[in-house]
C-alpha cells in the first residue's frame, strides 16, 4: 500500500510544506486546482488542473483518494466526503478532520452560513500563524507515521 497525499490547493497556505514532508518519506503528492499553479519540479509532485466550477476539484480529489491516503484541505464538506472514504483528511492548520469532530464541524459550518446569509458580517477565520504552520507539519508527520505503521503489520 502506497500512500498518496491529494492537496485541495487553491488558497492552501501549507503547499510547501506538504512538498518537504512528502518527500521525506517518498510520497506523491498531487496538487488540484483550477487553474495553473506552478510547482516545484519532482517526480514526486503532480498537477491536476481541473474545470472551473463548484465541487469540481473536490469530486476529483474524491474520486481519486483510496483508504490511508491524506488530502490537505480546509473544506469542511470536501474532508466529510474523505473520511467516508476511509482517507486522512487534515486542515491547514494542522486540525486533523476525523469520524468523531466532522459532525460538528459541518453543523458550525451551516450555522456560520445561515449567519451569513442574514447579512451579517462574521469576521471571517483568523490570520494563519506560525503556530498553525508548526501544527500542520507535526499532524501530517504523525499521520505518514501511523499509515507506514499501519502498512508494514
Amino acid at each position: 500500500m502506497t500512500i498518496a497525499i491529494y492537496i485541495d490547493a487553491d488558497a492552501c497556505p501549507v503547499r510547501e510544506e506538504t512538498y518537504k514532508v512528502a518527500a521525506r518519506y517518498g510520497l506523491v503528492t498531487t496538487v488540484v486546482s483550477n487553474s495553473f499553479m506552478q510547482i516545484p519540479r519532482s517526480d514526486l509532485i503532480r498537477r491536476m488542473v481541473v474545470d472551473a466550477g463548484p465541487d469540481v476539484a473536490d469530486d476529483w480529489i474524491v474520486e481519486a483518494v483510496a483508504p490511508g491516503d491524506i488530502v490537505i484541505t480546509n473544506d469542511i464538506p470536501l474532508a466529510g466526503r474523505c473520511l467516508q472514504k476511509k482517507a486522512h483528511a487534515l486542515g491547514a492548520n494542522g486540525r486533523p478532520f476525523t469520524p468523531d469532530s466532522i459532525g460538528a464541524a459541518l453543523a458550525q459550518r451551516a450555522i456560520m452560513e445561515h449567519i451569513r446569509s442574514t447579512g451579517e458580517i462574521t469576521g471571517g477565520p483568523r490570520a494563519f500563524s506560525a503556530a498553525d504552520r508548526s501544527g500542520f507539519l507535526q499532524a501530517l508527520d504523525r499521520i505518514i507515521v501511523q499509515e507506514k505503521r499501519r502498512a508494514s503489520k
